[in-house]
């Protein structure tokens, strides 16, 4: 095992890290401190309030910012979450400035820009892990901060960003292969993710009828609308909500089934749900989007165009012919959560040695002056 080191996790200011999760940047932050604990580091989580997690958390949103009646007044004030958002990591980083002796490492799992556009004023080395496409807030932190170190969680998110890093490691979200067993499998179909728009799951209910089998779903409902309008008129018999699972819940709902479907209608940067299901070694039928088919590869799964939802129906029916062993493997191989943290430690231990190289020589340089 490599030296123990403390690592700073930042997160989510509005989500606690905790299950059942928000979505699957949530979930990934979930099992990767979880792991980097097993593993013997000294981890602290800065995420919203309520996370579950053995470690010393919950303090992004310690003090949470009010402004004065004399600032709210200004007419341009945007929403009090966005200037909340904006406190939390204002002050979490100007705490690591001031604290340089805090950590050894910070790791930034958020998506707002402050992490990335404060970080040169930080000594502590920090890495940044890319879980999205480009948005423009972040993409002009790193436009002004190149120097800032990334890994994508994904080679076709490393290229949507490459415009503005270049070539960047790519490090796979890896899933903990004992929370996940092999399944016996099933007859059904089974959905699980987020309930917004792009996610896509009116398609998986429309290739579930096409075959005839019966449809589980099961995710937190993010958007009320589209599951009013999209997802509840069909529910009944033969299409199935199952609630907002825990993850044991969860792993015995996909491992029962005879295949996942995955119909993200824009480009996933990963799609944890695909390293979930394979994990249980229950195959995919999915749309080959994004990082999706870097996942499922040849073995664990049958991917079609994006929204050909009849071709989607033929690929869930052979998708129940594949070998649930074979799927399972492919999991093992490439989306573990062993080799996510390998990957990782040696980032961490690569960017503490040049500090040290840093510092060393700084202090060389002083002494000659």
């Amino acid at each position: 095992m490599r030296e123990s080191l403390r690592i700073a996790v930042i997160a989510s200011s509005r989500f606690p890290i905790a299950q059942p999760f928000a979505g699957g940047l949530e979930a990934h932050v979930w099992h990767l401190t979880r792991a980097l604990t097993i593993a013997g580091h000294e981890v602290t989580l800065f995420a919203g309030a309520g996370s579950d997690l053995p470690v010393d958390s919950d303090r992004l949103r310690a003090e949470l910012f009010e402004p004065s009646a004399a600032a709210r007044s200004d007419v341009s004030m945007p929403s009090i979450e966005a200037l909340q958002d904006h406190h939390a990591y204002l002050s979490l980083m100007l705490s690591f400035a001031r604290n340089p002796g805090d950590f050894d490492v910070i790791h930034n799992h958020s998506l707002h820009y402050l992490p990335v556009a404060m970080g040169p004023s930080v000594e502590t080395p920090m890495v940044t892990t890319l879980h999205t496409p480009p948005t423009p807030w972040l993409e002009s932190a790193l436009a002004l901060a190149p120097e800032t170190r990334c890994v994508a969680v994904s080679r076709h998110t490393a290229q949507a960003w490459s415009h503005v890093l270049g070539s960047i490691p790519v490090v796979h979200n890896g899933v903990q292969l004992d929370r996940w067993p092999i399944g016996t499998g099933g007859d059904d179909l089974v959905w699980f993710g987020r309930f917004v728009p792009e996610k896509g799951a009116h398609h998986a209910i429309e290739a579930a009828r096409i075959t005839g089998r019966r449809l589980r779903l099961a995710g937190p409902i993010s958007d009320e609308r589209y599951f009013r309008d999209h997802i509840a008129p069909f529910l009944g018999d033969r299409v199935r909500y199952e609630g907002h699972l825990h993850q044991n819940e969860l792993a015995r709902l996909v491992g029962s089934s005879g295949a996942t479907l995955v119909t993200p209608v824009w480009n996933e940067p990963y799609g944890l749900v695909v390293a979930e299901s394979i994990a249980s070694g229950t195959p995919v039928a999915g749309f080959a989007r994004g990082g999706i088919p870097e996942i499922v590869g040849d073995t664990a799964g049958v991917l079609v165009p994006g929204d050909d939802v009849d071709a989607l129906a033929e690929a869930a029916e052979k998708a129940f012919t594949l070998d649930r062993r074979e799927v399972r493997r492919r999991a093992e191989e490439h989306c573990s959560d062993i080799a996510m943290i390998d990957r990782y430690t040696g980032i961490y231990a690569e960017m503490v040695a040049g500090r040290a190289r840093l510092t060393d020589s700084s202090s060389a340089e002083a002494c000659t002056a």
